[in-house]
């Protein structure tokens, strides 16, 4: 009982370091955005009522929607926008036609976490960076190239891994949220009576007299729950019961406290209304709350960087994207990897957008869209896991996901409103990336449609060639195959140039699935083909390790004997021509065979030996 008490502890601590960073660091801009918008009148009830729509918001959208709801719906105990998408295109195998547009509407919302993932760190950063405005006016020309500075840092250090500073973040976001929960109360203490803002009629009151002022400003209060999302993410971490006991009983106590600590000092001084979270500190803490705030920033930031990692080798196991370098950075644990490709792309993204909007004032208009429209998207896919994965009854269904979607669809609704301000910043982002993923899933399936067509049978073949059998060389070969029971280019080559088979022959092909995890025991399916030759099949889920030499490690046993010193990896690499009048637009043809042509080699991906041997196959039209 005791060790279970304790790993739950650990737990906790652990997923408040990395799954409430981003939720954590709102206090930071919530309430500064909502009245420096100038479309709020600074009275009492008007403070009363904002804080009202602040507290219901989070316990609508985060309390009840994520924390009760979507954490119900896991994939093998994985979360997330792409664990939600398998569930749901699953329960809807049965309608292709629906299941086919459910996965780009799914897809496209994972590719706006790479716009929030350019968002969430700079205006996290330089929101605590701006804390130094209020220290003093002079700091203000050193906002931006510090914040610069601490986000190269940390991009920088990506390489390492975050296993010896990891253990720091839940601690560190411990002291965090302790530390606002008591700025809160403090200012609480001096105006206890804006505690009734707790109850919902002054968010029915204010949005009663002022309609069109609240649909403006949903926009703004949306920014309290940005990263409500990262709890069902990082569900697969540390299980449901950790998040929940750490949002119930310490993350939401504390950022309300915080929230509405900001409302009664606005009643008391209101010009502290420009920076409403650093006012709240006497003159001698401010200093320290910037440091802190900037720590609790790069932690908010490094959990968006390691997601962007994690995401990606998700979309490229789900076929969507070609296989990139990936960077293992603790031996113990497969999750923590490091894609350099990623990585400094998602920080020249980030530069980019520091020096464009130059405040976190400028950045909040670019924020929101992504995380409304990946909201609203969640809320759409749990209906359908909920009605015909769970199998629960239709009024049921539209009850439990209904309030969800209209409150959903009136904030992304008004942050429609930020589009021309900055919110096509994300938009963009993510329509190029999508672009990229769907004419990279096209190309290939129209690259193997060809190759199909084209291919000659593998075991008509071996037939043919053991009539008149070449000579055998000692050692086992293994040439790579995207199409099982089709002949690889590089057996080809092999016996045109070298005029020798080996010994033992794998015809190996990998396939991913719209699974998480795929265990050892169902990693391979082996046929033999006679002549010491087999074909395998080799499946991971789409948070599988890719790791050939070792899936094939487990074939000793079946008639097969792997030894690691004697054997040869063939890969085949086709040469992809564009056509014109075929398959796809003629500018997304030529963008796939640039982006084939840079794909890294699959060796790399598949973690194959140095001797692995790359065969240049036949050109290919698409």
């Amino acid at each position: 009982m005791s060790a279970s008490k304790s790993s739950l502890g650990a737990l906790t601590l652990a997923a408040i370091g990395v799954a409430f960073g981003d939720i954590g660091t709102s206090v930071l801009y919530t309430i500064k955005e909502v009245f420096g918008s100038g479309h709020v009148q600074f009275t009492p009830d008007n403070v009363y009522g904002i804080l009202s729509m602040v507290f219901w918001t989070l316990t609508t959208i985060v309390s009840v929607k994520y924390v009760l709801l979507v954490l119900r719906a896991d994939n093998n105990g994985e979360g997330g926008l792409i664990a939600m998408l398998t569930l749901a295109s699953r329960a809807v195998a049965d309608r292709p036609a629906l299941r086919n547009k459910m996965l780009l509407v799914g897809i496209f919302g994972a590719c706006l976490f790479y716009g929030d993932g350019v968002i969430t760190p700079a205006i996290t950063v330089l929101s605590a960076v701006e804390g130094l405005e209020v220290v003093s006016p002079t700091f203000k020309d050193w906002v931006i190239p510090l914040t610069l500075i601490i986000l190269f840092g940390l991009f920088f250090v990506q390489k390492r891994g975050t296993a010896d500073i990891g253990k720091f973040f839940g601690p560190i976001m411990i002291l965090w949220l302790m530390t606002i929960g008591a700025l809160g109360l403090w200012q609480i203490m001096s105006h206890p009576e804006i505690l009734w803002a707790l109850l919902p009629w002054y968010a029915w009151k204010f949005t009663w007299q002022h309609p069109g002022i609240t649909f403006i400003i949903l926009g703004a209060v949306v920014l309290c729950v940005t990263g409500g999302e990262a709890l069902y993410a990082d569900m697969g971490h540390f299980g449901k019961k950790p998040i929940r006991i750490a949002w119930f009983f310490i993350a939401m106590p504390c950022l309300t406290l915080n929230y509405f600590g900001q409302g009664a000092l606005l009643l008391s001084e209101p010009e502290a209304v420009k920076n409403p979270f650093f006012n709240m500190a006497p003159d001698w803490a401010q200093m320290p709350l910037v440091v802190l705030a900037t720590a609790a920033a790069v932690i908010a930031s490094q959990a968006l960087i390691s997601g962007a990692y994690s995401v990606t080798k998700q979309v490229i196991q789900l076929g969507y994207l070609p296989r990139l370098q990936v960077l293992h950075t603790n031996v113990k644990e497969t999750g923590q990897i490091y894609m350099p490709f990623v990585n400094w792309m998602l920080f020249a993204m980030i530069v980019l957008a520091v020096g464009m909007f130059r405040s976190s004032s400028n950045l909040a208009a670019a924020y929101g869209i992504a995380v409304t429209t990946d909201m609203l998207i969640t809320t759409v896919l749990t209906f359908f896991v909920i009605r015909y994965a769970w199998k629960l009854p239709l009024l049921i269904c539209i009850g439990a996901t209904g309030m969800f979607f209209v409150v959903d669809i009136l904030f992304w609704a008004s942050n429609l409103l930020k589009l021309t301000h900055g919110g096509w910043f994300p938009l963009v982002i993510a329509g190029v990336i999508f672009t990229l993923m769907v004419t990279w899933k096209d190309g290939r399936a129209l690259l193997n449609q060809s190759l199909h067509e084209t291919s000659l049978s593998l075991t008509d073949f071996l037939e043919s060639i053991f009539v008149a059998p070449p000579t055998r060389v000692a050692g086992t070969a293994v040439f790579m195959s995207a199409e099982q029971g089709t002949v690889p280019n590089a057996l080809l080559h092999n016996l045109k140039h070298n005029k020798v088979l080996h010994e033992q022959n794998l015809f190996v092909t990998v396939r991913s699935h719209e699974v998480p995890w795929i265990g050892l025991n169902k990693r391979l399916e082996v046929e033999p083909l006679g002549h010491d030759c087999w074909q395998v099949m080799v499946h991971y889920g789409f948070k599988n390790d890719p790791d050939l030499p070792k899936a094939l490690s487990h074939i000793t046993g079946r008639g097969i004997k792997l030894n690691p010193m004697t054997t040869s990896y063939f890969l085949s690499r086709d040469i992809v021509v564009p056509t014109i009048g075929k398959g796809m637009a003629t500018w997304r043809e030529k963008l796939f065979a640039q982006m084939h042509h840079n794909a890294s080699a699959a060796a790399e991906f598949l973690k194959l030996p140095s001797n692995a041997v790359v065969e240049l196959g036949s050109k290919v039209e698409i």
